[in-house]
């Protein structure tokens, strides 16, 4: 039996939140205690369990395979003992800070505008938002739900999907008026196709030729943007064309702000919307089930949604 003087918990809090802040100094000016005191206590932890868990060789902290399987276990005991607290308390409602890391197009199209509703509606949450399209790394953001566009690799994450839009090619009026005529992907050649400024898993445009046989066609212009919706933007003010998700751009083609193009020569591929996460089931805070039930009952991401 474990000695009743042994605060399990709270050495579980310490350890996670040294990962997730990535250090024993920051993870110390988190918990309002000095640098000494965190890495005594991780040391009395790995001393009590008889393994290491953070391997100090590096100036850059490195979790040890113990330490990895040891932070994944400790987050379903803290998700366990939140849960348990919120049973405990009758008909608690969801609450805490929730986290969440989108990418800009949803953000400023989608999510922001639902936001009011949602805290409206669990007033004892606080929202932390980040807007950006760079994919980011859930566990040293302290993220609890990321929104992201196209396909995922995270394997330690849990999906649940928003949508999927057509990718479409567009163009503003101003900025065909003035340039040659554009046919065929082949035409490209002689237009600014603008990009972004981040790796992408695509790195270009995806076509039809004439045969039917699939392309593709490189990203060349003078213009890299960092997100989306810069990049519809730029397309508004006629800088160049622009390869984007059918629902971010479709008001802007209903009211020929922008013009589709190559639509004969459209292979007809998709982007897929997630809200990715850590934890399922009953290991879920309350908080980020909610979060993730109401972005399911409130989202569209379809060819039809044009508003």
């Amino acid at each position: 039996m474990a000695r009743p003087d042994i605060n399990r918990s709270g050495e579980i809090e310490v350890f996670v939140r040294v990962v997730e802040a990535g250090s024993f100094s920051a993870a110390a000016r988190e918990l309002r205690m000095t640098p000494s005191a965190v890495s005594k206590l991780i040391a009395r932890l790995e001393a009590r369990l008889g393994a290491r868990l953070v391997s100090r060789s590096t100036r850059k902290l490195q979790l040890t395979p113990e330490g990895t399987a040891f932070y994944d276990s400790g987050l379903r005991i803290l998700a366990d003992l939140a849960a348990a607290e919120q049973e405990a308390a009758a008909g608690a409602a969801p609450r805490g800070r929730l986290r969440v890391n989108s990418y800009v197009p949803f953000g400023v199209h989608r999510l922001i505008p639902l936001l009011p509703r949602f805290l409206e509606r669990y007033p004892e949450i606080s929202v932390d938002l980040v807007l950006t399209d760079s994919v980011i790394d859930l566990m040293a953001e302290r993220a609890d739900v990321a929104i992201r566009a196209g396909p995922l690799g995270e394997s330690r994450l849990v999906a649940r999907k928003l949508g999927q839009s057509p990718v479409v090619v567009v163009a503003a009026p101003s900025y065909l008026s003035t340039h040659d005529t554009l046919l065929t992907p082949a035409d490209l050649d002689r237009h600014n196709r603008m990009g972004f400024g981040f790796v992408r898993h695509l790195d270009g445009w995806p076509f039809l030729d004439a045969a039917g046989n699939p392309i593709m066609v490189p990203i060349t212009g003078n213009t890299l943007v960092s997100d989306g919706e810069a990049m519809r933007l730029m397309a508004l003010a006629g800088a160049g064309i622009a390869r984007l998700a059918h629902w971010h751009v479709a008001a802007d083609i209903a009211a020929g702000r922008l013009v589709r193009l190559l639509e004969d020569f459209n292979p007809g591929d998709e982007e897929a919307t997630h809200a990715v996460y850590v934890g399922q089931g009953r290991h879920l805070p309350a908080r980020v089930r909610a979060f993730l039930d109401f972005l399911g009952e409130s989202v569209r991401l379809t060819r039809a949604d044009l508003r």
